[in-house]
């Protein structure tokens, strides 16, 4: 039997493997015809086993200045980690894991921002631990691509980097309120405020992939069935700001804060034909490269409504010529103003004392409250005076294309708060509100709508996507109106009596403009500060005058001051500055002009002579021309032959021999027109003229060079006004309430 047994389990087993490898074989055979698992399709997870995924990150749009410089654009930089597992190092001659802790740490120590023992610690904790890489922490991220080449020269095992995009803004700080921040949010870079934030749809792309097959070694097959999806990049916003206006506010700005120590300064640059913001910029501000304590997050020129003082007086004199009821020469009695039995009597800046019995023009000039109080109460009446005001949209947004505006208010619950808002106390408006309704004034009677976005722009191919163009909102008054208005405050500059004689006048350029000094609430006490330095200081100004091409307006809170300063000193720096360089940047023509005759001479025929030739007969003609080098021929002239030009003129003559010619003296013209003449790359500080050059005279000189000169105003340059020092400029104030 057991026999027979043994017989019969050899024909079992080959049952039993049979019935199995039919099993197996059929279950092969179904899996090759049906092609799924648990209706999962085989082919598809094999593919997807040995395909690689990748992402290609999108590029956000950089931001640009009206003339192109880059103001925020994507960076790349990079983080370093290290691969610790030494299962990653097949041949120890060539180890692809860190291997040697103390050398590591010793070499990179000098190119990173970590101790040397900090990076040890790091390393040999992860290698305790048993982890298959670690990082440095923020000592090693953010790397440029100097440090990254400098540890790659190292060839240290098992050290990589990981490339990532950051924010970065060229100019530091600069216009930083308006171009604003950005954040990192799950490793996409968003814009948190500024422009950033308010085009932030429109900078942000949308990333693309990669896709291909390989192999088990990690190799791409050779028909890897390759499918790329292009990232669209972000669209590139163009603005209205200029880089060298906005520099030469920035500086002016800077200037400021070091001199004074004020507690907020703001200023704007527009152009009143078009409402195009040129320049913007706050203190305290911040830069966005190197974010320390920031003080001020507001972009306070649109942010922060206050009592603007008299600059607000320029929309009743507007508002009383349209109605017919100004008449400059009309007199009335200064000091002191009650127009009503139950109503605080209004009192004139100069401790009520007045000038007496004066014209209308002069209580301008010399911004008396009583006057702006009687034009509004006697000549216009305060429900007109009021819809002037509204037309001018003083009570209203100006709509600006940038995040986070405030509309400032219109008091006019009772008549002392409508009184008072004549001279521009305890109603409030923001620099940018008034700005708006000043467009008006410069620019026909045409209000301009503000904007800062000039364009966006695809950028990868160029193509225009939206553009921004000049909008009339309103027009409050007429063009005459305007134009009186205009030679009205062109006074206020040129009149001896007037509160901006002798501080905002410029070299070339004549002036039409509004001082404002405005109290600051105290809300320990409910009324107003109290002290010479506790106002806000403020000028409106327009150049030139009869028809203006800028428009800027300063506003400077709480400076420190000299006993011998008034509160103008830190505004008009900031305005002269700015204003007249900015106006001979953009080549726009004086308008002050000597009375001597001017004697005009035709341009000689130079191409082909020698350099000496011609210059001889220019100066035989009264003209010094600048020679720039000391070759024998010439190979160019800034002006061509057979042009008119005066003694007056600056003229440029390059040589075959370049050098840099001595500029000690230089108008701002000048550096200009030679900036031109040779393609340098010109950058300057202060106003007036050469006193400094970083490239030394007669130093070989090649086109584009950059070059650095520094400028001051000359000895003897006009002294603030007898009138501001005396008064300590505009406070407004009434006799009971200090206010609304």
């Amino acid at each position: 039997m057991k026999n027979r047994v043994t017989e019969l389990m050899p024909t079992v087993w080959i049952i039993i493997f049979g019935l199995l490898f039919t099993i197996v074989l059929g279950r092969f055979m179904y899996l090759q015809v049906v092609g799924e698992v648990s209706g999962v399709s085989i082919q598809e997870l094999a593919d997807e086993k040995r395909t690689n995924h990748y992402s290609i990150p999108a590029t956000r749009g950089t931001i640009y200045d009206r003339n192109g410089m880059a103001l925020a654009q994507e960076h790349i930089v990079y983080r370093l980690y290290a691969v610790l597992d030494e299962n990653q190092t097949a041949n120890p001659m060539a180890p692809r894991h860190v291997s040697d802790v103390e050398k590591t740490a010793a070499s990179l120590a000098p190119i990173i921002d970590m101790e040397e023992e900090e990076i040890a610690e790091r390393l040999q904790s992860g290698i305790e631990k048993g982890q298959f890489q670690v990082e440095f922490g923020s000592g090693a991220r953010e790397l440029d691509q100097k440090q990254k080449e400098a540890i790659e020269e190292l060839e240290l095992p098992g050290i990589h980097f990981i490339e990532e995009p950051i924010r970065f803004y060229p100019n530091g700080m600069f216009a930083s309120h308006t171009i604003g921040l950005t954040d990192k949010q799950d490793d996409k870079i968003v814009g948190i405020n500024g422009i950033e934030g308010f085009m932030n749809d429109s900078l942000t792309g949308v990333n693309g992939s990669l896709s291909y097959q390989r192999d088990q070694f990690n190799m791409k097959l050779l028909n890897p069935k390759e499918v790329i999806n292009e990232p669209d990049n972000g669209e590139s916003v163009v603005l209205t700001l200029d880089q060298k206006i906005q520099t030469l506010l920035e500086d002016a700005l800077t200037g400021v804060m070091e001199e004074y120590n004020p507690d907020r300064v703001s200023a704007i640059v527009m152009n009143p034909k078009t409402g195009e913001i040129l320049a913007l910029g706050n203190r305290p501000s911040y830069n966005p490269n190197d974010m320390e304590e920031v003080t001020n997050w507001y972009n306070d020129a649109i942010a922060t409504p206050f009592e603007q003082g008299s600059t607000m007086k320029i929309f009743g004199l507007a508002a009383a010529i349209e109605e017919g009821v100004w008449n400059p020469d009309e007199q009335f009695q200064s000091g002191s103003y009650k127009p009503e039995s139950y109503v605080p009597a209004i009192g004139d800046h100069n401790a009520r004392r007045g000038w007496g019995t004066i014209s209308y023009l002069e209580g301008i000039q010399r911004s008396s409250n009583v006057a702006a109080a009687k034009l509004m109460y006697e000549k216009l009446g305060t429900e007109r005076f009021m819809e002037y005001l509204q037309s001018f949209d003083l009570d209203k947004k100006t709509e600006i294309d940038l995040p986070g505006e405030v509309e400032g208010r219109l008091l006019q619950d009772n008549l002392i708060e409508i009184i008072t808002t004549s001279f521009g106390q305890g109603s409030t408006a923001t620099p940018m509100q008034m700005m708006k309704a000043a467009t008006a004034i410069a620019n026909g009677g045409k209000m301009m709508k503000p904007y800062v976005i000039s364009k966006v722009v695809d950028s990868d191919t160029s193509k225009v996507i939206a553009e921004h163009t000049p909008e009339v909102v309103r027009e409050p008054i007429s063009e005459e109106t305007a134009q009186e208005t205009l030679k009205i405050l062109e006074t206020v500059i040129t009149s001896e009596t007037g509160t901006g004689h002798n501080v905002y006048n410029l070299n070339d350029y004549t002036v039409a403009g509004k001082t404002g000094t405005a109290q600051i609430p105290d809300p320990e006490t409910g009324g107003y500060k109290t002290g010479r330095e506790n106002y806000v200081f403020s000028f409106l100004g327009m150049a030139p005058a009869d028809d203006p091409e800028l428009m800027i307006y300063v506003s400077v809170k709480e400076p420190e001051l000299e006993d011998t300063e008034t509160g103008s000193a830190p505004v008009s720096f900031v305005f002269k500055n700015v204003m007249e360089n900015s106006l001979r940047y953009l080549n726009i023509q004086p308008d002050k002009e000597s009375n001597e005759p001017i004697k005009a001479i035709e341009m000689p025929e130079w191409e082909g002579k020698e350099t000496s030739q011609v210059v001889e007969q220019l100066q035989a003609n009264g003209i010094q021309p600048v020679v720039v080098g000391d070759g024998e021929n010439i190979t160019k002239i800034n002006i061509a032959a057979g042009d008119k030009i005066s003694a007056r003129q600056t003229v440029f003559v390059a040589t075959d021999q370049l050098t840099m010619p001595e500029m000690t003296g230089w108008s701002f013209r000048d550096i200009l027109a030679f900036k031109e003449f040779l393609d340098l790359d010109v950058e300057w500080l202060g106003s007036g003229y050469v006193v400094k050059q970083s490239i030394e005279a007669g130093t070989p000189l090649n086109e584009k060079d950059y070059l650095m000169v520094e400028l001051e105003e000359p000895d003897g340059a006009p002294a603030e006004s007898e009138e501001e020092n005396v008064d300590e400029a505009e406070t407004e104030e009434t006799e009971e309430t200090n206010g609304a």
